[in-house]
């Protein structure tokens, strides 16, 4: 599809205003989803997805428990432990909310966002809100610094790159990647006060 052609659907642009500005920047930014940077990031931010995740996550506890280093057995734990939080709410929310995602708005012309108090609609295209790839990265990337402070630029770059080429990829809208990213913070939290309190039980 040509740049010039992209345009906001009128459905979209009926909604809330905050929603049309979500619907406004997503329109500006998929015109470039199919520049070879956003792709080839794109391409790596699948890094984000729950399988991954869940594998690097365990590959770490492994790690530490051949390699008998604690930290990285502790930062491995961690990290499966804030995916696990972070994947429960956010599928939680993600049944109860439908969502157009942005390319599905712009294909189709159609666009709602809207609770669903019985979960009955609980569809890729309609799941738009909110980003499981950015809690994933979020809640993830925060946990493995927990124990290795001196990764948290790096750790905090990837955070915000996979959250961002959401956008140009017509996977999210702002608003998604936002409440993405507040369920990973919030998993992660709640992940490190129980780890905490576990500590002090046992030590």
């Amino acid at each position: 599809m040509a740049r010039k052609h992209l345009k906001t659907p009128r459905a979209a642009r009926r909604a809330s205003k905050a929603e049309r500005v979500d619907a406004a920047v997503s329109t500006a930014l998929m015109r470039h989803r199919e520049n070879r940077m956003v792709r080839a990031v794109g391409l790596a931010a699948e890094a984000a997805d729950q399988p991954p995740l869940f594998a690097a996550s365990i590959a770490t506890i492994g790690l530490g428990t051949v390699l008998r280093r604690p930290r990285l057995l502790r930062a491995g734990l961690r990290m499966l432990a804030s995916e696990l939080v972070a994947t429960g709410i956010k599928s939680v929310v993600k049944h109860h909310v439908n969502r157009t995602r942005p390319h599905k708005m712009l294909k189709d012309g159609r666009y709602s966002l809207h609770t669903d108090a019985g979960g009955r609609r609980d569809e890729g295209p309609w799941n738009s809100f909110p980003s499981g790839h950015t809690a994933g990265a979020v809640a993830v990337s925060r946990a493995a610094t927990r124990e290795y402070p001196e990764a948290r630029p790096a750790a905090g770059i990837a955070a915000t790159l996979v959250a961002l080429i959401q956008l140009p990829r017509g996977r999210h809208f702002a608003s998604d990647v936002v409440a993405g990213a507040v369920i990973g913070v919030v998993s992660e939290a709640l992940v490190d006060v129980a780890a905490r309190r576990l500590r002090r039980a046992t030590g």
